[in-house]
């Protein structure tokens, strides 16, 4: 059995042109997302001729531990990256190797354009899409039901069943949920609809909206706010700030719609009590909307190092674990729908999704909009961001106010990547 392993190993080198490696492989995660990762490193390498060292944790200290290697030259061969950090470690698209140039051992066609794109840094792939996430609509069928309402499919038809459900169940029924980072995703939602462009312009690094773009943006959230679609900040305070899965209310169908990442349906359909049916939907838009806006993008990368020794060895493995049968077995799902077509396909065939689950990424995947950048997610730009709608919907600002505050912090943010 030995002899024949090394014969393959011998067959996989000479058919790829790389030398046997030592290679290390560095990524966060839990329990599950190491035993099956150090598997899938193990069959690799085993069917390629290489080792490699497992260097885990959890997400914790991770970012941190990264930095302080990135900065010494001294990070793994094959680094799990954070899809938001890309601009801190690569803001010239310099801080890792260009995936493009490994085409030879990567099946680069496995992933749309987009998907490459959302991994490029000035226009260098420094990343590849591990999994693909975003914001879906999910609704509560059966309040809609109580109610003979039918679901929404546009954003008027959402504030006409809102009305409804008050008048019919009660005053304290709410068709949505929009707080803390999900109201600042609605806000862009409308926006991005409205315009078709995402925050920030990658020509320039600079927001792309103009301040009548983003009041327009949040005075549509303050209307929902008023007309009671779904509870403010005020409202959200004096009950605590409580994550909408832990809320009694949404457990029984008294909020009735949220807007959330795909991958997170279990943890949003699990409360659900007396039979409560969660569906997700087709994205809600504008009647003057050019997009349809979807937020999308990676959940996860998967990058080189530019200081590996062996680089076409760490893009063999790579394209083991996400596009080969046997790196694909043994990812499984431990970092979600995958984003290469050839490992959902495998895995979708095996029956390793959540059916919901799935149906929630389809309609991810199937929306259209302009691609995303990792700035929206910058935790000082989001911060302000967030901050702002805050002073907004405690009524310390106006919308153009606030609008012109987002529009100078993020800015401030972006001129700090400037070249």
């Amino acid at each position: 059995m030995k002899a024949l392993m090394t014969s393959a190993a011998l067959a996989a080198l000479m058919a790829s042109g790389a030398q046997a490696a030592d290679l290390r492989m560095s990524w966060w995660g839990g329990d599950s997302r190491h035993v099956m990762t150090q598997e899938a490193l193990r069959v690799c390498g085993e069917k390629h001729g290489h080792t490699i060292k497992a260097e885990f944790t959890g997400f914790d200290g991770y970012l941190e531990k990264l930095t302080t290697q990135m900065a010494g030259g001294t990070e793994a061969d094959i680094v799990q990256v954070n899809w938001p950090w890309m601009p801190l470690f690569s803001r010239n698209g310099t801080g890792f190797a260009d995936i493009r140039e490994f085409s030879d051992q990567i099946d680069l066609s496995q992933w749309t354009e987009e998907q490459l794109a959302s991994g490029e840094m000035a226009g260098i792939l420094n990343g590849l899409p591990v999994s693909t996430s975003g914001r879906v609509f999910f609704f509560n069928t059966t309040t809609f039901e109580e109610a003979g309402v039918p679901l929404p499919t546009t954003w008027e038809e959402l504030f006409e069943a809102s009305a409804q459900l008050k008048e019919k169940l009660g005053q304290d029924y709410f068709a949505f949920n929009g707080v803390k980072e999900t109201a600042q995703l609605l806000v862009s939602l409308q926006v991005t609809q409205m315009t078709g462009k995402d925050l920030v312009d990658p020509e320039t690094n600079r927001v792309a909206w103009t301040v009548d773009e983003l009041a327009e943006g949040l005075a549509w959230y303050g209307r929902m706010v008023e007309e009671g679609v779904l509870q403010g900040h005020e409202q959200e305070a004096g009950q605590g700030n409580v994550n909408l899965f832990e809320k009694p209310d949404w457990a029984s169908g008294k909020i009735a719609g949220s807007y959330e990442w795909d991958s997170t349906w279990s943890k949003f359909a699990d409360p659900m009590i007396d039979d409560q049916v969660l569906v997700p939907a087709k994205m809600l838009v504008r009647q003057d909307a050019v997009t349809e806006g979807v937020y999308r993008k990676p959940s996860m990368l998967f990058a080189i190092s530019k200081n590996s020794a062996n680089p076409e060895a760490a893009a063999e493995i790579i394209n083991c674990m996400l596009n080969e049968p046997e790196g694909i077995d043994a990812l499984g799902d431990s970092r979600g729908i995958p984003a290469s077509a050839v490992a959902e396909a495998r895995l979708a065939e095996a029956g390793a999704f959540d059916p919901k689950m799935k149906e929630a990424h389809d309609i991810l995947m199937a929306a259209e909009g302009p691609v995303v950048s990792p700035f929206n997610e910058h935790p000082t730009l989001r911060g302000a961001f967030l901050d702002t709608m805050e002073e907004y919907g405690y009524g310390m600002l106006d919308e153009e106010e606030a609008a012109e505050i987002i529009i100078d912090e993020a800015n401030r943010v972006l001129k700090g990547f400037d070249s």
